[in-house]
């Protein structure tokens, strides 16, 4: 239901033949744990000068099962054109792995960044978060769920949440209502048959530890799910008083949510600049 493998195959391809531009550097497969694990590495996306910069993090989606940081080359690329030090990063998958190691995984590379990201021009005080589709899912659970920035021995760095199609708000939910289909049996490898797990993965059940502001993208044609889940968790934000703000953008499915941003032109740009600065 949510692979993104087919639909972003071209852009992968074209990285083939596209280069970064002479202003941005990168670094490439940083272990963020003592293991050399390439599921536990990221890239590092940015200028090289004077100025002290906000920091993206971003997790890529692909069902909790597929997906690599260097896909997204193109994302980190453009966001560190536009003044923002970009860190794309893997976490380990399912089968093999369940929410809860990938969810670490995620926590463990903010660690790394808060401790690190000084060498790079970051600033480690101005840490965001950014994910799409399952990747908005464990950005949004890390963010909410104490237990993981816990086990990284690290208080909550977040400054902010940007969610871009987020699958997986309420996977007790979804799970229980959901047709029995080859996706279904597919979640099942993250989040097991047994209920009280689909509500420890799901976000939406930590709303309460939620405290820093929220930009939240989901495309007018994107799955159902996605659209209903995104507008009860943008309600329940404001319900707590939590700074958010909400954009349906129009004639977009789901994996053209996530692919329109290889164009650095793409309009959520200027949302995603607009929000860090008033954040």
């Amino acid at each position: 239901m949510i692979h993104l493998k087919k639909g972003l195959m071209l852009f992968a391809f074209l990285g083939q033949f596209m280069t970064l531009s002479a202003q941005v550097k990168v670094q490439k497969d940083i272990n963020y744990t003592d293991a050399n694990n390439r599921y536990r590495q990221l890239d590092i996306y940015y200028q090289k000068d004077l100025a002290v910069k906000d920091v993206i993090i971003f997790i890529h989606g692909g069902s909790w099962s597929s997906g690599k940081k260097d896909t997204y080359w193109w994302l980190g690329r453009n966001l560190a054109r536009k003044g923002i030090v970009a860190v794309n990063i893997n976490y380990d998958l399912a089968p093999d792995h369940q929410f809860i190691r990938m969810a670490q995984d995620c926590a463990f590379a903010v660690k790394w960044v808060k401790n690190h990201i000084y060498q790079y021009g970051g600033n480690p005080n101005r840490i965001f978060l950014m994910g799409h589709s399952a990747g908005g899912h464990l950005a949004e659970l890390i963010n909410d769920d104490p237990r993981y920035f816990k086990h990284a021995d690290i208080a909550n760095p977040v400054k902010g949440v940007i969610l871009n199609d987020a699958f997986g708000l309420d996977m007790k939910e979804y799970m229980s209502h959901a047709e029995k289909d080859k996706s279904y049996y597919d979640f099942l490898r993250t989040f097991s048959n047994d209920p009280i797990n689909w509500e420890k993965g799901s976000p939406l059940y930590y709303i309460e530890n939620c405290k820093n502001p929220h930009l939240i993208f989901y495309g007018e044609k994107t799955y159902p799910a996605i659209q209903q889940q995104s507008e009860r968790f943008n309600k329940l934000l404001v319900a707590a008083g939590v700074p958010t703000e909400l954009h349906i953008i129009k004639g977009k499915k789901h994996v053209a949510m996530i692919s329109q941003l290889v164009f650095g032109s793409n309009h959520l740009y200027d949302l995603i600049i607009k929000f860090l600065k008033r954040t």
